[in-house]
């Protein structure tokens, strides 16, 4: 199966548009083969492997050996979305040096086309720093998992007016240093739509209303695969979950019944 290949150019055209840009995260070879075989736009390869495939409270844990390692698995079963990694906790916030170095093993060994930071003007000069290393920059803000002790847990941002204005400032500080695509997480439905109106680089939503210019969602999520917790703003798509667990019960009756295998399952 080939799909016309989605670059950065490829987003950049969409928002110029107005078209809506489709984006799932995406942490092995099988679920990428399925997610990109429907022509999507962007997988993620996402930080929250850390809750969703290792099992962690949350995202701190996470490692770059532990991007790389599912990146490449993704990228096998790639079909032509534009493939983006995070860059996990602490590999980026220090300096310069690390960010840059970080990005660019990222991109060398797990075949990223790009690279995704939380964080807005305190970290401004590490985007630009790795946007002029030729690595594509994808920026995040409002509720930002990495910043979860900061926040005192997953809670709503920029409902003040001050934290509005640093939201704002925040993306503009972002776009300027060379993002070329802000996610916005987690931020009230009309400071995400000013956000959106000001940038001239494409806003991703999740839980940021429908004015963003594309949506991202925990592919986990909404296949209802994840069921520790589940955010106000996910709508499953589908009870894989659900399916799973009858699908196994079915598996375990028959076995001890007998039942399976049966003839067709049989080497002569």
């Amino acid at each position: 199966m080939k799909m016309n290949k989605k670059t950065i150019l490829t987003i950049l055209k969409k928002k110029q548009s107005g078209e809506k840009i489709t984006m799932l995260t995406c942490y092995d070879y099988v679920t990428a083969k399925l997610i990109s075989s429907q022509d999507i736009d962007v997988l993620l390869v996402g930080d929250s492997l850390g809750n969703v495939k290792l099992g962690y409270e949350n995202t701190l844990s996470v490692t770059v050996d532990d991007m790389i390692y599912h990146t490449k698995s993704v990228k096998r079963g790639n079909y032509g979305a534009l493939l983006i990694t995070d860059m996990p906790f602490m590999s980026y916030e220090i300096t310069i040096e690390d960010a840059v170095k970080n990005a660019a093993r990222i991109v060398k060994e797990s075949g990223a086309e790009a690279v995704k930071v939380e964080g807005g003007i305190e970290i401004a000069d590490k985007v630009k720093a790795i946007s002029d290393a030729k690595v594509p920059v994808v920026g995040h803000l409002g509720l930002t998992p990495q910043s979860i002790n900061k926040f005192g847990g997953f809670k709503v941002q920029g409902r003040t007016e001050e934290t509005r204005r640093r939201l704002i400032a925040d993306a503009e500080a972002l776009e300027k240093n060379g993002a070329f695509a802000v996610v916005l997480e987690a931020v009230p439905e009309q400071l995400a739509k000013e956000v959106t109106e000001q940038l001239k680089i494409p806003t991703i939503g999740i839980g940021s209303g429908r004015y963003c210019d594309g949506q991202v969602l925990v592919v986990d999520d909404m296949l209802g695969m994840f069921t520790d917790f589940t955010p106000k703003f996910v709508k499953k798509y589908a009870e894989v979950g659900e399916t799973i667990r009858t699908a196994v019960k079915n598996y375990i009756d028959e076995v001890k019944k007998g039942q399976f295998p049966q003839e067709e399952n049989i080497y002569k």
